[in-house]
């Protein structure tokens, strides 16, 4: 990754003399999406990815100022360089959110700004990238993600219940970066189980979902194991395939990145205010327990057990689908009609195995059924997550990186 780092900079610089290119971006957004990958499953790495891509984005917008900056310009001297400023911001976001990773960041530190020039230009680039970060770093300290966690089991008085706390329990109450509340886009309640609805999902995720399942077909699975993974890592690879399109500056790219990022991470926040709102029984329960589903009773199956293992928060509606609704609507609205690049990506889930889609549709229906394929979701979940997550990234795109006087 170092290297891959020196040789992208001193090629951007020699071929466009400021060091401007779009592709510095993209490189360090590989680096941060492994580091963040340290801080395990969920929405921790997509918060600390979005911390880093608004960080970047200031940055680089401040020297090119083609938007409106999302929280303050910063002060950037002229001929500034843009790849050192996207290299500190990356290096000081990463470096506060993720200490662990100190020696990768600074390895990948060193290799970056070994390719540019020593001088003003590169100072003032320093300066300006971590000026932005220190803006975006005092906001994520405050948005409540690290607040107390105050989650109450639903019980009576000496039941007991399994006592590991639930995934993201403070995530409700964080301060979004583009919604206006966590429950914004809230969706209705998960359907009655009387309805058919109802029973109609249940039988579903019981045929196809379950570890010993004759009813999934071996390119199911695949994709079920495939989806497995929940780490930003799985889903930038697609935003990098639309950054590598002829003709994008590295100014677009840096709001794209920004854009995605935090659309995502606002998508979870949605998701965690909904799941726990209604509380909803994941399969592995419902299907363990007789109860009346649509005009018929459901058995209770004691031997079931879903693919993979169950996420440890409520099932309504589906998280995986509102990060790739909210993914593939900034992509569309980025493309404006435009056909998609090849998107693709890889799962540290599945290897050796690559996914790739032709269209943003098919790659939100691949992780819809995903989820069902996995046994830990619903169809109606998973519908109404990606409706939750393509209304966060429409409304983004709408809000966010407007352009500076009028420009495009």
């Amino acid at each position: 990754m170092a290297f891959r780092n020196a040789a992208v900079v001193l090629f951007c610089s020699l071929a466009m003399g400021s060091g401007a290119c779009a592709d510095a971006i993209t490189d360090w957004n590989e680096t941060a999406c492994d580091a963040s990958a340290k801080l395990g499953p969920g929405a921790p790495g997509h918060r600390a990815m979005a911390v880093v891509q608004v960080a970047v984005f200031e940055a680089v917008n401040a020297i090119e100022p083609r938007y409106q900056p999302y929280l303050e310009r910063v002060p950037a001297p002229p001929g500034a360089s843009v790849d050192a400023a996207v290299a500190a911001a990356n290096r000081s976001v990463l470096m506060a959110l993720i200490p662990a990773e100190k020696a990768a960041v600074e390895s990948a530190y060193r290799a970056a700004l070994q390719g540019l020039p020593d001088g003003a230009a590169k100072a003032d680039g320093i300066a300006v990238g971590e000026k932005a970060a220190a803006l975006v770093l005092a906001r994520a300290a405050a948005d409540g993600a690290n607040g107390p966690d105050n989650y109450q089991w639903q019980t009576v008085l000496g039941r007991y219940v399994p006592t590991v706390i639930p995934a993201a329990p403070t995530w409700p109450r964080r301060k979004p970066w583009i919604m206006d509340s966590a429950s914004q886009f809230r969706p209705g309640p998960p359907p009655d189980l009387a309805s058919e609805t109802w029973a109609r999902d249940l039988q579903e995720v019981r045929l196809l979902g379950g570890r010993n399942s004759t009813a999934r077909s071996a390119a199911q699975t695949d994709i079920a194991r495939f989806w497995e993974e929940t780490r930003p890592l799985v889903y930038h690879p697609l935003l990098r395939a639309v950054a590598r399109m002829p003709g994008r500056s590295v100014t677009q790219n840096a709001r794209l990145y920004a854009a995605a990022s935090m659309a995502m991470d606002d998508a979870l926040i949605a998701v965690f205010d909904a799941k726990y709102t209604y509380n909803f029984w994941r399969p592995i329960t419902a299907i363990r327990i007789e109860h009346q589903a649509g005009h018929a009773k459901s058995e209770a199956d004691l031997g079931w057990t879903p693919l993979i293992p169950t996420p440890m928060h409520p099932e309504y509606p589906c998280a995986h689908c509102v990060v790739s609704g909210a993914l593939g609507a900034v992509i569309r609205e980025e493309l404006q009609g435009q056909p998609p690049p090849r998107l693709s990506s890889t799962s540290p889930a599945a290897p050796g195995m690559t996914r790739e889609w032709g269209s943003v549709d098919a790659f939100m229906e691949e992780v819809r059924l995903a989820r069902i394929y996995d046994g830990v979701h619903y169809r109606n979940s998973t519908v109404e997550g990606s409706k939750l997550g393509m209304a966060v990234g429409r409304l983004v795109q709408q809000r966010f990186g407007a352009p500076a006087g009028g420009r495009q």
